[in-house]
């Protein structure tokens, strides 16, 4: 049985919404794989006491300690080795489970998954990629903050990897590549991004060219290659969004419409629109592509609907093979320019 190790002590609500998330991804998925929670052991038994989670496969791994938002990322396998993060990542490293799930510091998630599980043969760096709504359907940005800076052949295993997730997740047989710059035109870019159009230019990826931050949303592409810096900026902005509409579309409301229409509009369709692919619960968390396992990462503020769709998520990615698919296409590994 696929077991799924869920650090239970990361998140701003912990471990309520991670229990209440693991035994929603249980009960939605007819008890087919296993979920160990990883953290306070008295926390967590006195959690799911709380709920009647009758033969459910849910176990708990007991862990001293709790990484917060405060550590510094790179030192907690020397200054917190016995935290749930720690604990739940050494579970995945010993093969003990299939994947892990995080809604803890994302730093240290990083680091300690990178550390721990090692990174995929032919992968220079691990990206994180994130999922963004567009006219068509969705598509992948990477990276969106793991790798501040890039080279030309980072952007290249971005691009990779992001196709194998694309394909496998969105099932996309042919996904689209485009590489974020500032024109269309292929003189348009600084070194990086020139040098990274010929290496994907003469790949074997469905690379369509230069796109501009605004054929993101127009569904352009299903993959966008960028460095960590510019990806995290458009992440951050996006995610300011759907609020913005939000309160535009209340303002306009109350100024033009009856209060009856109005409340029928933000009952359901409003939230019809500004849901699903824009909201961030129903995608869970983001991957963390190019370690040698299967991490999910998720917000600090996840709820429990987040939570079940991070396993979920993580459990797609076990059984869809991504990382074998991975180190597959970057065995014949292009040299660092």
């Amino acid at each position: 049985m696929l077991r799924i190790a869920l650090d239970a002590m990361g998140g701003d609500n912990a471990p309520r919404n991670e229990i209440e998330g693991a035994i929603a991804a249980l009960r939605f998925a007819n008890n087919r794989f296993e979920v160990a929670v990883v953290g306070q052991e008295r926390l967590l038994k006195s959690e799911i006491s709380r709920h009647n989670i009758g033969s459910l496969n849910l176990t708990i791994v007991h862990a001293d300690d709790v990484v917060t938002m405060n550590d510094a990322p790179a030192a907690i396998l020397r200054t917190k080795p016995k935290s749930s993060i720690v604990r739940a990542l050494e579970l995945h490293s010993e093969r003990v489970v299939d994947a892990f799930v995080s809604g803890g510091n994302t730093g240290a998630v990083m680091a300690a998954s990178t550390l721990l599980l090692g990174r995929i043969p032919g992968v220079s760096r691990p990206t994180i990629g994130s999922n963004f709504p567009n006219e068509t359907g969705v598509c992948i940005v990477l990276d969106v903050g793991a790798s501040v800076d890039c080279k030309p052949h980072h952007l290249y295993e971005f691009a990779v990897m992001g196709s194998i997730y694309a394909a496998q997740i969105f099932n996309c047989e042919h996904p689209k590549v485009g590489l974020l710059s500032v024109g269309e035109e292929d003189a348009k870019g600084n070194e990086v991004s020139l040098a990274a159009l010929e290496l994907l230019r003469n790949s074997n990826l469905n690379f369509i060219g230069n796109v501009e931050g605004r054929d993101i949303l127009k569904g352009k592409a299903e993959v966008i290659v960028c460095d960590g810096f510019t990806g995290n900026i458009v992440l951050k902005f996006a995610e300011s969004v759907p609020s913005l509409l939000k309160k535009r579309i209340k303002d306009y409301a109350n100024q033009s419409l009856p209060k009856k229409i109005m409340a029928a509009l933000i009952s359901r369709p409003l939230k019809k629109i500004l849901g699903g692919d824009m909201d961030y619960q129903q995608h869970g968390g983001v991957p963390l592509l190019g370690v040698n396992g299967v991490t999910i990462i998720g917000h600090g503020r996840s709820t429990p609907l987040a939570f079940r769709n991070m396993i979920l998520r993580a459990e797609e990615m076990a059984l869809k093979k991504v990382n074998e698919r991975i180190a597959n296409a970057l065995r014949p590994s292009i040299k660092a320019t």
